[in-house]
Protein backbone atom coordinates (compact mmCIF):
# COMPACT_ATOMS: atom_id res chain seq x y z
CA UNK A 1 0.00 0.00 0.00
CA UNK A 2 1.24 3.61 -1.22
CA UNK A 3 1.96 6.41 1.64
CA UNK A 4 -1.12 8.48 2.83
CA UNK A 5 -0.88 12.13 2.10
CA UNK A 6 -0.41 13.15 5.50
CA UNK A 7 2.45 10.79 5.39
CA UNK A 8 4.22 12.15 2.39
CA UNK A 9 3.95 15.70 3.92
CA UNK A 10 4.76 14.98 7.01
CA UNK A 11 8.34 13.59 5.37
CA UNK A 12 8.59 16.15 3.21
CA UNK A 13 8.48 18.63 5.92
CA UNK A 14 11.33 16.36 8.21
CA UNK A 15 13.64 15.63 5.05
CA UNK A 16 13.53 19.31 3.99
CA UNK A 17 16.82 19.66 5.03
CA UNK A 18 18.20 17.34 3.18
CA UNK A 19 17.43 19.07 -0.73
CA UNK A 20 14.28 19.07 -2.37
CA UNK A 21 12.23 15.89 -1.58
CA UNK A 22 9.82 14.53 -4.14
CA UNK A 23 7.91 11.04 -4.04
CA UNK A 24 6.47 8.56 -6.37
CA UNK A 25 4.15 5.83 -6.67
CA UNK A 26 6.08 2.95 -7.62
CA UNK A 27 5.02 -1.12 -7.47
CA UNK A 28 2.45 -0.35 -4.91
CA UNK A 29 4.59 1.25 -2.83
CA UNK A 30 5.94 4.78 -2.66
CA UNK A 31 9.57 6.22 -3.53
CA UNK A 32 11.34 8.74 -1.86
CA UNK A 33 13.08 10.83 -3.47
CA UNK A 34 16.06 13.72 -2.56
CA UNK A 35 16.94 15.66 -5.92
CA UNK A 36 16.50 12.85 -7.55
CA UNK A 37 18.13 10.21 -5.90
CA UNK A 38 15.72 7.38 -3.99
CA UNK A 39 16.82 7.31 -0.73
CA UNK A 40 14.20 5.51 1.16
CA UNK A 41 10.51 3.74 0.32
CA UNK A 42 7.25 3.81 2.10
CA UNK A 43 5.23 1.09 2.29
CA UNK A 44 1.67 1.10 4.85
CA UNK A 45 2.86 4.31 6.45
CA UNK A 46 6.52 2.52 7.61
CA UNK A 47 9.22 4.50 6.08
CA UNK A 48 12.29 2.17 4.79
CA UNK A 49 15.90 3.75 4.30
CA UNK A 50 18.41 2.75 1.39
CA UNK A 51 21.18 0.54 2.91
CA UNK A 52 24.52 -0.10 1.34
CA UNK A 53 27.93 -1.81 2.35
CA UNK A 54 29.05 1.36 3.11
CA UNK A 55 25.99 2.40 5.96
CA UNK A 56 24.84 -0.68 7.26
CA UNK A 57 26.63 -0.42 10.25
CA UNK A 58 25.37 2.66 11.06
CA UNK A 59 22.02 1.21 10.54
CA UNK A 60 22.71 -1.48 13.09
CA UNK A 61 19.26 -0.98 14.58
CA UNK A 62 17.22 -1.21 11.96
CA UNK A 63 18.63 -4.91 11.07
CA UNK A 64 16.25 -6.13 13.78
CA UNK A 65 13.47 -5.47 11.49
CA UNK A 66 12.01 -7.44 8.15
CA UNK A 67 13.88 -5.46 5.12
CA UNK A 68 11.63 -4.39 2.47
CA UNK A 69 10.35 -7.23 0.30
CA UNK A 70 8.13 -8.46 -1.80
CA UNK A 71 7.00 -11.45 -3.41
CA UNK A 72 7.87 -13.62 -6.33
CA UNK A 73 7.45 -17.17 -7.25
CA UNK A 74 6.53 -18.25 -3.96
CA UNK A 75 9.29 -16.72 -2.59
CA UNK A 76 10.47 -13.41 -0.62
CA UNK A 77 13.04 -10.98 -2.11
CA UNK A 78 14.43 -8.86 0.35
CA UNK A 79 15.52 -4.90 -1.11
CA UNK A 80 18.14 -2.98 0.00
CA UNK A 81 15.72 -0.69 2.11
CA UNK A 82 15.77 -1.62 6.00
CA UNK A 83 12.93 0.25 8.09
CA UNK A 84 13.82 3.56 9.78
CA UNK A 85 13.22 2.90 13.99
CA UNK A 86 9.85 4.30 15.22
CA UNK A 87 11.55 6.60 17.63
CA UNK A 88 13.13 8.77 14.72
CA UNK A 89 9.90 10.11 14.08
CA UNK A 90 10.21 11.41 18.12
CA UNK A 91 13.60 13.07 17.00
CA UNK A 92 13.84 15.31 13.85
CA UNK A 93 17.60 15.51 13.87
CA UNK A 94 18.46 11.41 14.10
CA UNK A 95 15.55 11.39 11.12
CA UNK A 96 17.86 13.52 9.21
CA UNK A 97 21.27 12.06 10.20
CA UNK A 98 19.82 8.64 8.87
CA UNK A 99 18.30 9.89 6.14
CA UNK A 100 21.49 12.01 5.11
CA UNK A 101 23.67 8.30 5.21
CA UNK A 102 20.70 6.84 3.45
CA UNK A 103 20.98 9.48 0.56
CA UNK A 104 24.47 8.48 0.49
CA UNK A 105 23.98 5.13 -0.48
CA UNK A 106 21.35 6.64 -2.95
CA UNK A 107 24.43 7.81 -4.75
CA UNK A 108 26.86 5.70 -4.24
CA UNK A 109 24.22 2.80 -5.72
CA UNK A 110 23.73 5.26 -8.88
CA UNK A 111 27.19 5.81 -9.45
CA UNK A 112 28.17 2.34 -9.49
CA UNK A 113 25.07 1.83 -11.81
CA UNK A 114 26.60 4.38 -14.52
CA UNK A 115 24.64 6.88 -16.19
CA UNK A 116 21.39 6.29 -17.76
CA UNK A 117 20.29 5.57 -21.34
CA UNK A 118 20.76 8.86 -23.15
CA UNK A 119 17.39 10.35 -23.96
CA UNK A 120 16.85 10.09 -28.56
CA UNK A 121 17.83 13.66 -29.92
CA UNK A 122 14.44 14.44 -31.83
CA UNK A 123 15.18 15.45 -35.46
CA UNK A 124 14.54 19.21 -36.40
CA UNK A 125 12.74 19.87 -39.60
CA UNK A 126 14.07 22.71 -41.30
CA UNK A 127 12.12 25.98 -41.37
CA UNK A 128 10.14 26.45 -44.61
Amino acid sequence: MVASDSFVEFLREQLAPLGHINVRRMFGKTGVFCDGFMLGMVRDNTLYFRVDDDNRVAFKEAESFPPLNYEKRGGSIDLSFWRAPERLFDEPDELVTWARSALAAARRVARKRGPTAPKRATKRRPLR
